[in-house]
């Protein structure tokens, strides 16, 4: 039998939730602030109006977005400074959203409508913008593409980085929301359905689908090592899916509520903001072995 995976659990005041991996440490965002956390101590505070969503790491930054302020702030990772302040627009001031890097530039759902910004980090500035559907809040960069979920309008939508226009777009189920682009395929949340669409980054195709629960609102997802790490709401804290087979190859700890998760090949981090706790689950290619 498969030992069980070791959690080791961090207390973090306040309201910790989405992740960027920084070497052997993390971003969180917090009430106010966003903050660098190893598995002992927290290591630095930035204060924002209200950082949101997802957040990337390119070129010595940290990139979040302010979904009070409307803007994508950029901070020094090295001295935790705020070294730009970009004003994009937020397509949603609820906070659930992707901040994402890819072709070197740093891409944003600015507005609801339907646009997405792209940054240059070379001089911090707005350099084009992609029409969407609306409410296409959620990004993921991989294979070459920018992918965008829209949760109403229940699509995935493949962007070309070099024509900044969308070139394929995918029906999904029922509110789609955190997908990722790897393990070969792009991977999105059904969150209404409960379930994990596996789409070909080709054809664009639904080639496959994994029930997980009732719901997944509003959990988080990554992929990595072989397989896919999906942070659910409810009956545990996050499920292995193996690309594959889809098999669903563990779960993993009890259910902790909403919170964030990302995967590093030496651990995977998750987030519990209603418990105020952030984990370190070690040695993650034991874990679904």
């Amino acid at each position: 039998m498969a030992k069980a995976p070791q959690e080791q659990v961090v207390p973090v005041p306040g309201f910790a939730d989405f992740i960027a991996i920084d070497g052997k440490t993390i971003w969180v965002t917090n009430a106010g602030r966003v903050e660098r956390w190893s598995t002992r101590e927290k290591l630095a505070t930035v204060a924002l109006a209200h950082p949101c969503g997802a957040m990337t790491i390119l070129d010595g930054s940290l990139w979040v977005a302010d979904c009070k302020d409307k803007t994508l702030n950029r901070i020094d990772i090295r001295t935790a400074k705020i070294t730009a302040t970009i004003a994009t627009g937020i397509g949603n001031p609820e906070g659930e959203l992707n901040v994402v890097a890819g072709a070197g530039s740093i891409w944003v759902s600015s507005d609801a409508k339907g646009i997405i910004t792209r940054v240059d980090p070379a001089s911090n500035r707005m350099i084009a913008t992609v029409q969407v559907d609306r409410d296409s809040h959620y990004l993921s960069f991989g294979m070459g593409a920018l992918w965008a979920a829209s949760g109403t309008s229940q699509t995935l939508q493949k962007i070309d980085p070099t024509s900044n226009t969308v070139v394929k777009r995918t029906a999904l189920g029922r509110t789609p929301g955190f997908l990722v682009a790897g393990e070969g395929a792009v991977w999105v949340q059904e969150q209404g359905d409960g379930t994990v669409a596996k789409v070909d980054p080709t054809t664009g195709d639904v080639v496959g689908r994994v029930k997980v629960d009732e719901t997944l609102k509003y959990g988080d997802i990554d992929a990595g090592g072989g397989k896919i790490w999906l942070r659910t709401t409810a009956r545990q804290t996050f499920v292995v899916i193996d690309p594959l087979t889809l098999a669903i190859r563990a779960r993993v700890g009890g259910a902790s509520g909403s919170g964030a998760l990302r995967y590093t090949p030496t651990g995977v981090w998750t987030t519990a903001h209603d418990q105020h706790t952030l984990s370190w689950w070690k040695d993650p290619a034991a874990i679904g072995k």
